[in-house]
């Protein structure tokens, strides 16, 4: 059971407050490494060894039927959770609802991890490497100074839609249940939705439903980003926003890309696959800084805008 309109944006609130106090739970009660646990144990059972005859059918329908049944898990524990809170006082619902909630948003964890990297940036490029390591999946190991950058601000943008704008707009729709889908889907795509080889296994089929999963939740909250980058950047690409975002191979994640590239002015890509803005100059350290503080006004857009929607549905109400 969701929480009444008026409730529901002051949770929001509150995990966003306590993301910014606390940051993220002991991995033994975060929910997200819970679903990262699951996926991983199914993982080899789905996904066919490399190079094995396994066809298409019999993977496809294994990582199709592992998913439906993660996510129906999921949702059913958020909303067993918000059935128990739902009886209680109106500030004990809005506390618990945001503690919940605050593990399937992360802004402090993202933004600390791009602050590492550019400060390992300036103690040397091995050092920015290694720290861009943890952050992307992609090999770093050729990267220049200027691609670090761009990998790490390429990170900050596509993330901050997956870590915070998509959580909190599946939230406003569908509560807690789905805030929990949503990361449900996004982490099960960071683990299977991959074309190809991956940890010796095949993916092109038994990751393909987790893929297009992702992209279809992806899809609004991405542009959301996007938009909201471009206006607090102030830019005037506005026409070209869309056939930048195009141009990446994933359907979403290039439009929060694009908006940051042309908000700043720089070119960010992935060496052989895209670039985004390519006329751009390479990012500077002052450019990292100017997307953290794009990035940092987007949650407090959101954060600003829960405000009126409390206050209104509060007006309505009363």
């Amino acid at each position: 059971m969701d929480l009444p309109p008026c409730l529901a944006p002051a949770a929001i609130l509150v995990a966003l407050l306590v993301d910014r106090c606390w940051g993220e739970p002991p991995a033994r009660w975060h929910p997200v490494v819970g679903m990262g646990r699951y996926l991983g144990a199914l993982g080899p059972r789905i996904a066919p060894a490399w190079g094995a005859p396994a066809g298409t059918v019999r993977p496809f329908v294994l990582g199709a039927l592992a998913w439906m049944a993660g996510a129906l898990l999921v949702v059913a524990i958020a909303f067993a959770l918000m059935r128990l809170v739902s009886g209680g006082p109106v500030w004990l619902q809005v506390l618990v609802t945001g503690l919940l909630l605050k593990p399937l948003l992360a802004w402090r964890m993202l933004r600390q991890e791009v602050v590492a990297v550019e400060a390992a940036l300036g103690e040397s490029l091995a050092a920015g490497r290694e720290r861009l390591g943890w952050l992307v999946s992609r090999d770093v190991a050729a990267l220049d100074e200027a691609q670090v950058r761009e990998s790490a601000i390429e990170s900050l943008a596509e993330n901050l839609n997956d870590s915070v704008v998509a959580p909190l707009f599946w939230f406003a729709i569908a509560g807690l249940p789905g805030a929990a889908l949503y990361r449900f889907a996004n982490t099960a795509d960071a683990m299977w939705g991959y074309r190809g080889e991956r940890q010796g296994r095949d993916w092109t089929w038994a990751g393909k439903w987790a893929a297009r999963a992702d992209d279809v939740l992806s899809w609004l909250p991405a542009r959301l980003t996007g938009v909201l980058l471009g206006f607090l950047g102030a830019f005037r690409g506005w026409r070209a926003l869309p056939a930048q975002a195009r141009r990446t191979p994933s359907p979403n994640s290039g439009w929060p890309m694009a908006a940051m590239a042309l908000a700043l002015n720089v070119r960010l890509g992935k060496p052989g696959v895209y670039a985004l803005n390519a006329e751009g100059r390479s990012p500077e350290a002052t450019d990292t800084a100017r997307a953290l503080q794009l990035a940092g006004g987007v949650v407090q857009a959101l954060a600003g805008g829960a405000v009126l929607w409390a206050a209104f549905a509060w007006g309505n109400t009363a």
